[in-house]
């Protein structure tokens, strides 16, 4: 299982460096693709994976994505509220096919997976972008290792003994401080490419450290919808890790949170 799960992060490192290396439209296409299969997993939560109710959903992210790179509706929020009203018309015109839990995870689905996964190509945009997008998963993954590291080696006192028995205090503090302490050595070392000093070094670092304790809601809040539905992974997809939801479920939240602070605090 180890070994599995190991040579399975190994692709998944190497694919995400030509991803994010390759940028511009394969980048959006396949974080679009990403983004679709993890909408797909929630869905399958919910029973409605191959329904007219789940169709809307995707139709929603390709035209967000499609406008992300070329901008053909003027406000975004149009593109939500059209969203939002048609699917109310499926919900009431097919009624009582599907129920309000249903309904609401379409709209949420869309928007928890698909929108704010974009935001790893919406970073890519961005002034040093190429490197900025990596802070994404040095600041998921890096904190998800570093606190699996310190708690099982001091982890004591338990951070949501209901939800996830295994995540201690000590390992969340690790967790956030390996962030910082990871991001702050990767930034050290492409200072020259990014072109930044320390002072942004320091804020980038500090940005990790908020995007990595931010992540471990996203770990969590994926977590708890899994035990409400009494399933131990959303799919099958990444051999020794689950689905896409179980992979990228802190990458999720992480995403958005990067792209706002560093395009407020190093624009």
């Amino acid at each position: 299982m180890f070994k599995t799960r190991l040579l399975s992060g190994i692709v998944l490192v190497i694919a995400a460096i030509f991803l994010i290396v390759t940028g511009n439209e394969v980048l959006l296409f396949s974080t679009l693709l990403i983004s679709c299969i993890g909408m797909f997993e929630l869905f399958r939560v919910f029973k409605f994976e191959k329904s007219l109710l789940s169709v809307v959903p995707y139709i929603a992210l390709i035209l967000f994505y499609i406008n992300l790179r070329w901008s053909f509706i003027p406000d975004v929020m149009m593109l939500f509220m059209g969203f939002l009203i048609v699917l109310m018309f499926v919900y009431v015109l097919s009624y009582p096919k599907y129920d309000a839990k249903q309904l609401m995870a379409a709209f949420f689905g869309m928007f928890y997976v698909g929108t704010m996964l974009s935001y790893v190509y919406q970073i890519r945009t961005l002034n040093n972008g190429l490197y900025l997008a990596f802070l994404v998963f040095l600041c998921s993954w890096g904190c998800d290792t570093c606190a699996y590291c310190v708690g099982v080696l001091i982890g004591k006192h338990k951070m949501a003994p209901k939800l996830s028995p295994k995540k201690s205090i000590e390992g969340a503090v690790g967790g956030v401080l390996g962030s910082a302490l990871l991001t702050a050595l990767y930034c050290f070392i492409f200072r020259n490419h990014m072109n930044i000093d320390g002072t942004e070094i320091a804020i980038l670092a500090v940005i990790a450290a908020v995007a990595g304790l931010i992540s471990m809601v996203g770990d969590l809040c994926a977590s708890a919808i899994k035990r409400n539905y009494d399933i131990k992974d959303y799919g099958h997809l990444i051999p020794g890790h689950g689905g896409i939801l179980d992979r990228f479920d802190s990458m999720i939240i992480t995403a958005p949170i990067i792209y706002y602070l560093a395009s407020f605090f190093l624009s």
